[in-house]
């Protein structure tokens, strides 16, 4: 079994961000595409963003056990790491990196123990989530509602992880991440 490293936050907190950094400066780090069942929206594609199910192939997939960890976020939104996607990874010699929402960052850390590296992205406080959600224009203001009060749950789920980073400055997180990491594959 190789190294999983777990990166999570509230929706907004710029966990997407550091990610897709931390993967132009790691060669070792493969990114593990989630699963969802809702549609693409805007730019993302299917197999590179999410694996995009739809409800019911979302459904069928939990039936039949493929799903190392899901949750139903919000109504009919599922979200899930397939076993298989794992599995790829690490049959390629490399170490899986998550951008995985708080309640399945927090499964994953339990299933796989010192394994894995669960790093939690903080914002600097909750206006800033509201700032870049609105920032976004992807989403409706009631959208927006939902996942500020679901945020203020997550936040409270932060001691949970293994390390938390804050998101002030994006380079500074950048580099804190990177050097959490560093140490963790060195291990």
């Amino acid at each position: 079994m190789g190294k999983l490293v777990i990166i999570s936050a509230p929706s907004g907190a710029g966990k997407t961000t550091i990610v897709h950094r931390l993967l132009k400066d790691f060669q070792e780090l493969s990114f593990s595409i989630s699963a969802a069942s809702r549609d693409a929206r805007g730019e993302e594609e299917h197999g590179k963003d999410y694996y995009f199910l739809g409800v019911e192939g979302f459904k069928e997939a939990i039936s039949k056990d493929e799903f190392l960890e899901w949750e139903e976020v919000y109504p009919n939104q599922f979200y899930g790491t397939l076993k298989s996607e794992v599995d790829r990874i690490w049959n390629e010699g490399n170490t899986v990196i998550f951008d995985i929402d708080v309640i399945g960052g927090l499964n994953l850390k339990k299933q796989f123990g010192d394994k894995a590296l669960s790093m939690f992205i903080q914002p600097p406080a909750i206006a800033d989530l509201e700032i870049r959600l609105r920032g976004r224009q992807t989403e409706s203001d009631e959208k927006i509602a939902m996942r500020l009060a679901k945020a203020k749950q997550e936040l409270s789920k932060a001691e949970e992880f293994d390390v938390v980073v804050v998101n002030d400055v994006l380079e500074e997180a950048v580099a804190r991440a990177k050097q959490l990491i560093q140490d963790f594959l060195n291990s």
